[in-house]
């Protein structure tokens, strides 16, 4: 049976903006534990010419719905405006990628696999596929893998499990 371009992309999408969202759900957890301001957090690098932890919920968000609307067959366009300042307004930019994910039908990736798509901010254009291969599904887990690595980096006690299961990550042994 093959598999198509819908079940390689959107249900990966929303599983790790999921673990994005308990990944934060745990940053703030700490915060909270260890008196920290939430925005130290918020403002984190992972390293110096990198973008902080708002910037990589943002697109990774951005990458997962751009997907959607470049790769899909009529798939209409969601813009959220980069207006996150807190945890609670990240958790809401996930939920609300989640949905529109979610009304994403798997008919709208019918026979997109050569359909030409243009990589953003770049002048490159690739066949659907070769898009959610090389660009779309890579880019979106850099910045998943970026916002764990900043938390984690930061202190936040999280283990490869929560990166690999979100919220179905058993808790530690006690």
């Amino acid at each position: 049976m093959p598999v198509s371009l819908y079940d390689i992309s959107i249900p990966a999408f929303i599983r790790g903006l999921e673990v994005l969202d308990h990944v934060l759900k745990k940053g703030e957890a700490y915060a909270e534990e260890q008196s920290i301001s939430p925005q130290t957090l918020l403002d984190a690098h992972f390293a110096k010419d990198m973008r902080n932890l708002i910037y990589q919920i943002q697109r990774a968000s951005d990458t997962a719905k751009g997907t959607a609307h470049r790769v899909g067959n009529d798939v209409a366009p969601v813009s959220f405006p980069d207006e996150e300042k807190t945890f609670a307004d990240l958790h809401e930019r996930i939920v609300n990628t989640v949905k529109y994910l979610e009304e994403v039908k798997a008919s709208a990736f019918e026979g997109v696999e050569e359909k030409i798509v243009e990589v953003p901010f770049t002048e490159y254009k690739l066949p659907g596929v070769a898009f959610i291969l090389t660009y779309a599904l890579p880019n979106f887990y850099f910045h998943v893998t970026t916002a764990y690595l900043i938390l984690r980096d930061a202190g936040v006690p999280l283990r490869k499990i929560d990166f690999l299961l979100g919220s179905k990550a058993p808790s530690p042994a006690a």
